[in-house]
């Protein structure tokens, strides 16, 4: 049972994220893939944000085989085919079935090794480490603008690209704006090429920023908390208008005491989104709230010190009975954010 309030003293340093560290490379198989758990379903997403927490942990052997591991699984177009884990129907009260999920050529999925190997640059400094997954990248940033409109906004995934089922996700064309500033970073550093990426980069900001009406035009991400701070913690809003965003928001996703709603018309605070929403007011520069964000979700580590996925705060239930690799990933990032242990702390928030 969940015991509030948050233990007051702990407070979200690395070291205290040993179990999350440990629940990664648990989740981890020969190949170096790590899937969201026990023979759940793969993502490149959620797998690099898992490689970038075990390299925040010190892991660095871990890292190496998850990139590694990404790049061997890498389609010729430069794509991965990643399963949509959230489309999977719960087995059981709760439990998420462990039946394939939808695959697809996401391009979120795809543009966020540009994030996972600028932040492996950053820790370790090393140009001949970065070079080995420059191919990679390259060809997965290359699939991500091809699938871009002249208005800027970028498909969800290349399988909708030009169909009825076609959209540019809100949360994740800002992720993807991201991601473009970590490539061309990348590119920087190891003197490559990347004139189109600036292009693709300006037109997926300017839209972002001034057309609205370019995402989510299925008008169903309004009540993902994803879609309402993804903006503010990719940076593409300016200060004023990212602090009126989180603020009007506020009341329709967190749940004082307790965390972020992954859904807004769903009594569920999730950890991840949780820490996520931290690294958005870190951005900011709010970092006391960040902070007591961050330790309320202290309440849902469980005794081998990983996190369970969410809270029914209605049930009073820890729920769905997961503890996903992703949910350890983002408790680890989002305190290297507020703590600065790592030279790659500021990434995710800058």
């Amino acid at each position: 049972m969940r015991d509030f309030p948050a233990p007051s003293g702990l407070t979200a340093h690395l070291d205290a994220l040993s179990g999350a560290a440990r629940r990664i490379l648990d989740l981890q198989d020969n190949a170096g893939l790590v899937a969201w758990f026990e023979d759940g379903p793969w993502d490149p997403w959620n797998h690099v944000e898992c490689a970038m927490a075990l390299n925040a942990m010190g892991e660095e052997a871990g890292a190496t085989r998850a990139f590694d591991g990404l790049a061997a699984c890498q389609l010729e177009d430069g794509s991965w085919l990643g399963e949509y884990g959230n489309a999977l129907p719960m087995a059981d009260r709760d439990h998420l079935s462990r039946a394939g999920a939808p695959a697809f050529r996401d391009t979120n999925f795809a543009a966020y090794v540009a994030t996972g190997i600028r932040h492996d640059a950053l820790l370790h400094d090393d140009a001949r480490r970065t070079a080995r997954w420059w191919a990679m990248v390259r060809s997965a940033m290359d699939f991500v603008i091809r699938l871009e409109s002249p208005g800027g906004g970028i498909s969800w995934c290349a399988e909708a690209a030009g169909t009825g089922a076609d959209d540019a996700l809100l949360a994740g064309n800002a992720s993807i704006a991201r991601s473009l500033d970590c490539a061309i970073a990348l590119a920087g550093w190891l003197g490559k090429d990347a004139r189109e990426w600036y292009d693709a980069r300006k037109r997926l900001r300017a839209a972002l920023r001034h057309s609205p009406e370019r995402f989510d035009r299925s008008g169903k991400g309004a009540r993902y908390a994803m879609d309402w701070y993804y903006p503010v913690l990719s940076g593409v809003l300016d200060i004023a208008s990212a602090k009126a965003r989180l603020a009007a928001g506020w009341p329709v996703f967190v749940s004082p005491g307790l965390g972020c709603r992954c859904v807004a018309d769903e009594p569920w605070v999730t950890v991840a989104e949780s820490a996520e929403l931290v690294m958005a007011l870190a951005h900011l520069g709010q970092t006391r709230r960040a902070r007591q964000l961050l330790e309320a979700q202290l309440a849902c580590m469980d005794s081998d010190g990983a996190f369970w996925m969410g809270w029914q705060f209605e049930e009073q239930i820890f729920w769905p009975l997961e503890k996903p690799s992703w949910t350890q990933a983002a408790m680890i990032l989002a305190a290297d954010a507020l703590d600065g242990t790592t030279p790659a702390a500021r990434l995710l928030i800058s």
